[in-house]
C-alpha cells in the first residue's frame, strides 16, 4: 500500500516536473516588455507587468530543457519519456494556464501578487491537462491516469506554496505565496 502511494507520487512528480520548471522560471528569468503592452479593459490591465515575453520564453525553454534532461535520466531508471512535442505542450500549457488565471484575476479586480487560492497553485497544472488533452490525447490518457491527476491536484498546492516561500526568502518574489 505505502509503496503504491510513493510510486504514484513519484510518477506524478516526474510527469509534471517540466511544467514546474516552466511555471517557476519566469520568476527567475523574467522581466522586460509585458505581453499585454499595458492594454487595459475597463480600466484594468489585461495581464499585468508580471507576464512578459522574456519570462514566457524562458519558461517554455526551461520546461523543455528539464524534460529533455528527464529523458536522459529516465532511460536508466525506466521512467516515462517525453516526446519533444509533448514537452512543448506541457511547457506552453503551463504558461497558458498561468496567463488565463492572471486574466481572470485582473477581471475580478484582484491585484498582481494577491493570494488567489487554489487558482494560483493549480492554474499551470490545469493548463497542462488542457493542452495535452487537446493536442496529445493518447499520450495524456496513457500517462495521466485519474490517480495521477488527483495526486497532482493534491500535492501541487503544497509544493507551490513551499517553493514560493523559498523564492520570497531568496528575494525573488515580493510575497511569500
Amino acid at each position: 500500500m505505502i509503496e503504491s502511494i510513493i510510486s504514484t507520487i513519484l510518477t506524478s512528480l516526474w510527469l509534471i516536473l517540466p511544467a514546474y520548471f516552466a511555471n517557476s522560471s519566469p520568476v527567475i528569468f523574467g522581466g522586460g516588455k509585458p505581453i499585454d503592452h499595458g492594454l487595459r479593459i475597463n480600466g484594468k490591465r489585461l495581464f499585468g507587468d508580471g507576464k512578459t515575453y522574456r519570462g514566457t520564453a524562458a519558461g517554455i525553454c526551461c520546461g523543455i530543457l528539464a524534460g529533455l534532461l528527464q529523458n536522459y535520466i529516465g532511460a536508466s531508471i525506466n521512467a516515462p519519456s517525453f516526446p519533444l512535442s509533448v514537452l512543448i505542450l506541457i511547457s506552453t500549457g503551463a504558461l497558458f494556464g498561468d496567463l488565463v488565471e492572471s486574466l481572470i484575476k485582473r477581471r475580478l479586480g484582484i491585484e498582481q501578487g494577491s493570494f488567489f487560492f487554489p487558482f494560483d497553485q493549480l492554474d499551470f497544472v490545469l493548463g497542462v491537462y488542457l493542452f495535452l488533452w487537446l493536442f496529445a490525447h493518447e499520450w495524456f490518457l496513457q500517462h495521466f491516469t485519474p490517480m495521477i491527476i488527483i495526486t497532482l491536484i493534491i500535492i501541487t498546492p503544497l509544493l507551490h506554496v513551499l517553493s514560493n516561500a523559498f523564492g520570497y526568502l531568496a528575494g525573488k518574489k515580493d510575497v511569500p505565496w
